[in-house]
Parts: C-alpha cells; sequence; structure tokens
C-alpha cells in the first residue's frame, strides 16, 4: 500500500514526468495536459493525471535528491504499475560548449550518491537510460529541428558544495552537467524492468557562472517538456 501518494487504481497512468518541483508538477499539467485532474496531495507532493494527443499521462512532483525520488518511483512503479518515467527537470553545465536552455538527455548517470554501494559491493553499477525512450526523444528532436546534448550526467547528493570546482574533475571526464535524481531513477527502473529517461534543460553554468532567472525557467523549460510528452505518445 502507498503511503506517500494517495491516489485510487487507475487514477495514474502507465506513463509519468516526474519533474522535482510539485508547483512545476502542477504546471505542467495545467499548460500541456487536456482534463488534469489532481490526485495527490500528500505531504503537498502533487500529482495530476490528464491527456495528451489523446493518451493518459501524469505528472508526479518527486522532490529533491534520489532518497526522495526513490520513494515516488518506487510506489509508482509497484503499487500503481507505471511502465514509463521521464524525469523533466534542470540541470548545471559542467562544458563550456552547453549553454542556458539548452537540452541535455542523460545517457548514464554518474553519482556521488551511495545508494549502490550496498549492493554492489567493490563494484560500479552504471545506471543507464532506456535505449527506446532515449532514441525516440532524439528521434523527435531531430524532427523538430530541435538542439539537443547527450551523454554522461552527474547525479549529485549536494547541492552546495565546499569545493565549487569539484565539477572539473567530472568534467574532464566528459560529464556534461549535473542534477539530483537521473542515477536513482535509471537504477530502480533496471532493478523493476521499466523503463526510464530524463530531459534536462540548463538552468545555470558552473563554467561560466550564468543562470536564468526565476521567471524565465518556465517557459525555457517548454521545449523539454514538448520533447518528453511526444516521447510517451
Amino acid at each position: 500500500m502507498s503511503t506517500h501518494i494517495e491516489a485510487k487504481k487507475g487514477e495514474i497512468a502507465e506513463s509519468v514526468l516526474l519533474p522535482g518541483d510539485p508547483m512545476r508538477a502542477k504546471w505542467i499539467a495545467e499548460t500541456f495536459l487536456e482534463g488534469p485532474k489532481l490526485y495527490n496531495d500528500v505531504r503537498g507532493m502533487l500529482g495530476y493525471t490528464g491527456t495528451f494527443k489523446g493518451q493518459p499521462i501524469s505528472v508526479q512532483g518527486t522532490g529533491m535528491g534520489i532518497p526522495s525520488a526513490l520513494i515516488y518511483c518506487h510506489e509508482l512503479i509497484n503499487d500503481y504499475g507505471v511502465k514509463n518515467l521521464i524525469r523533466v527537470g534542470s540541470t548545471g553545465a559542467y562544458q563550456p560548449d552547453i549553454q542556458l536552455r539548452d537540452i541535455v538527455i542523460a545517457m548514464a548517470a554518474s553519482s556521488t550518491s551511495g545508494i549502490n554501494n550496498s549492493r554492489f559491493i567493490n563494484s560500479d553499477y552504471s545506471p543507464t537510460a532506456n535505449f527506446e525512450l532515449f532514441m525516440k526523444a532524439v528521434l523527435y528532436a531531430k524532427e523538430q529541428n530541435i538542439p539537443i546534448k547527450a551523454g554522461n550526467v552527474l547525479s549529485s547528493d549536494e547541492f552546495y558544495e565546499d569545493d565549487y570546482d569539484s565539477y572539473k574533475k567530472w568534467a574532464a571526464f566528459g560529464v556534461l552537467c549535473v542534477e539530483m535524481e537521473a542515477a536513482g531513477l535509471y537504477t530502480i527502473a533496471a532493478k523493476y524492468n521499466v523503463k526510464a529517461l530524463a530531459i534536462l534543460t540548463v538552468s545555470d553554468s558552473l563554467v561560466t557562472k550564468e543562470a536564468l532567472p526565476a521567471d524565465e525557467r518556465e517557459q525555457s523549460f517548454k521545449t523539454m517538456i514538448d520533447i518528453a510528452l511526444n516521447t510517451l505518445k
């Protein structure tokens, strides 16, 4: 029995978008879905189901960080039968050629989290995107002439790190950007044999120190949501 999502059976679609911010979940549902209905507000973590081009789609806030996101992913998969999960969120660029508002699709997710250490002792598990969802997202973006970057991202457990320049180590090994949930999402999706993808919008750059003003973020995120929804249809 789910303890963090209080939806009835059948109220959550098999395909779900996962923003971290519950208010962004509300914005996505009201902006992009037809007939959105609230199915969850436990702890203020809003969840909605509506339709996109006639197909049921849900949007569920997950909170920030892998531990919070995994609570909602576990319940969505095991209690509500969700089969396709796409994280839609912001990210900080690690590379000089990645600019504000760019779209990054995570092929794989490195992490500073210890989430897999107890499972794979003295080993490194490499969480990766579902190939089918990844290819659908890439092909849709290409058809719409939307430039994307794709590669390895970092899922960090810390938002404010002691050493600001620690990102340079990851950047030197080709990691594109940093966020806080994708590695957990990809791991739990693999564990339960469901499909997962993370599509991210660059909201700031650790290289240039630039950042999008809050009032510009929603407009910039529309492209990311468009790709995600059309990947699920």
